[in-house]
Parts: structure tokens; C-alpha cells; sequence
């Protein structure tokens, strides 16, 4: 029976990944820090395990705990933080939050998963953001994370490839979706950007377009793809770029 591990699964993303590969009939491990991810996990018939993702030594057992359902051939690094506004407001403690969890625990998984499914092949898919294509004030620090996440992920398929290891990396990049995770943020006047489309992606787009990455030869996708371009556009542009970010914050604060 193939296992699938998926991170940050008690909710948003995660949950909905996790339900899309259930229904695939993949046996599911799904963890997160929050305890309520072994109730979440029994709706679907999965098994919940509760895990931090800063740490390597959780990673290890939650694969253990694969290892014990069946084969793992699917790793899902999902688990994420927002903190939104000035980068040198958010303190010593929220700037080590992101870094660990947004990109250390996408690093410590996929390394992780690498080793468990070397010998026999797998897939191991991450979840990003259209922020990682280009800088974003008010999301700075967040958006910095995830374009680690973007390299990292792009930069680890190549040496499995140069390496004869049998592993697929595919990172998925949403744009922003309407999930706890942002309206837990939505009175913070730093996360007007974060509103400034005239909708949010459902938590459902989103894992729709990361699971079917599985069917296809994309290393890399962005949900919608024409956020990349603009995010893009505004990188190799960046003068340019942040006057329209400027105008963009304008338009979500109006609709925050």
C-alpha cells in the first residue's frame, strides 16, 4: 500500500491535500503541531501524528510511522506561518518562527523523505507561494521563505537527478487563498496586500492543482499561472515593481 505523508494537515491546504490523496487510495499520515490533526485524520481514515516540523528528529518519526502503514512514496511539505507587516516589527522570536518552519521544515522533510524513498522511488511535493517569484513588502520575510522553498526544491531535483536517485521534487505555488491561516492576519493593516485580487483561491483550487501535479511532467506550477509572470515581471523590474505593490496595497486595504 503506498503511504502519503502530508504536513500542516489539520487544516487549510493540508487537510485538503490529504483528503484529495485519500481519495486516490493512498494511505495517509497527516501531521501538524496541532493536536486536533488525530480527529481531523480519522475523518478521512487517515492517521494523525502529532509533529513539529522545526524539528528533524519529528520528521524521522513521523516517516517511521509511514513506514509502519506501508510503502512511502509521497512526501507533502505543506506546513507553514504568516506574519505580515514591517520586517523589523515582527521581533527575534516571529523572524526564527518563519525561517524554521516555512523553509527548515520544507528542508528537514524533504531530506527526510528522500532517505526513506531512495532505494524504492517516490515523490515529494511542496507548497510554496506566487510570493516566492518576487519580492513583497508587507510579506517580506514570508515571501523570502518561500523562495527558498523555490529554489531549494528545484536545486534538490537536480542533484537526485545527477545522483540516479529515482525522486520526483515538484513545488506548487498558490497565490493567496482564503484560509485560517490569512484571516487570522485580516486586521493586521500589514496584510492589505494580501486582499488586493478581487478574490481569494479556495483552500479546494489549491490542492486540486497541487495533486494533479502528480499526473503531469511540471516541476513547477503557480495557481493561477499568470501570477508568476506579474510577480516575475516585478523582479526583474523592481523600481518598477514596487510602485505597482504600492498601488496594489492601496486597492486591498480598501477591500480588507
Amino acid at each position: 500500500m503506498d503511504v502519503a505523508v502530508v504536513t500542516g494537515a489539520a487544516r487549510g491546504f493540508g487537510f485538503e491535500i490529504a483528503r484529495r490523496l485519500r481519495g486516490r487510495g493512498y494511505e495517509v499520515v497527516l501531521a501538524d503541531v496541532a493536536e486536533a490533526v488525530v480527529g481531523v485524520a480519522a475523518e478521512i481514515g487517515g492517521h494523525g501524528v502529532v509533529a513539529d516540523v522545526r524539528d528533524p528528529a519529528a520528521h524521522r518519526a513521523v516517516a517511521g510511522v509511514a513506514a509502519g502503514v506501508g510503502r512511502l512514496s509521497l512526501w507533502v511539505n505543506n506546513a507553514g506561518v504568516l506574519v505580515t507587516g514591517d520586517a523589523w516589527e515582527h521581533g527575534d522570536e516571529a523572524v526564527r518562527r518563519l525561517v524554521e518552519v516555512n523553509l527548515l521544515g520544507v528542508v528537514h522533510g524533504s531530506l527526510t523523505a528522500v532517505e526513506a524513498m531512495r532505494a524504492g522511488g517516490g515523490t515529494v511535493l511542496n507548497v510554496a507561494s506566487t510570493s516566492a517569484y518576487g519580492p513583497v513588502p508587507g510579506l517580506a520575510l514570508y515571501a523570502a521563505t518561500k523562495a527558498g522553498v523555490l529554489s531549494f526544491g528545484v536545486g534538490l531535483q537536480g542533484d537526485l537527478r545527477r545522483a540516479g536517485v529515482p525522486i520526483r521534487v515538484l513545488t506548487c505555488c498558490p497565490d493567496v487563498a482564503d484560509t485560517g491561516m490569512v484571516r487570522e492576519v485580516r486586521s493586521d493593516p500589514g496584510s492589505a496586500i494580501l486582499f488586493a485580487n478581487a478574490s481569494l483561491l479556495s483552500a479546494s483550487r489549491v490542492a486540486d492543482a497541487a495533486v494533479s501535479m502528480l499526473d503531469g511532467r511540471r516541476m513547477v506550477r503557480a495557481v493561477p499561472a499568470y501570477r508568476a509572470g506579474m510577480a516575475r515581471a516585478g523582479a526583474v523590474l523592481p523600481s518598477v515593481g514596487l510602485r505597482v505593490l504600492a498601488l496594489m496595497r492601496e486597492w486591498g486595504e480598501r477591500r480588507r
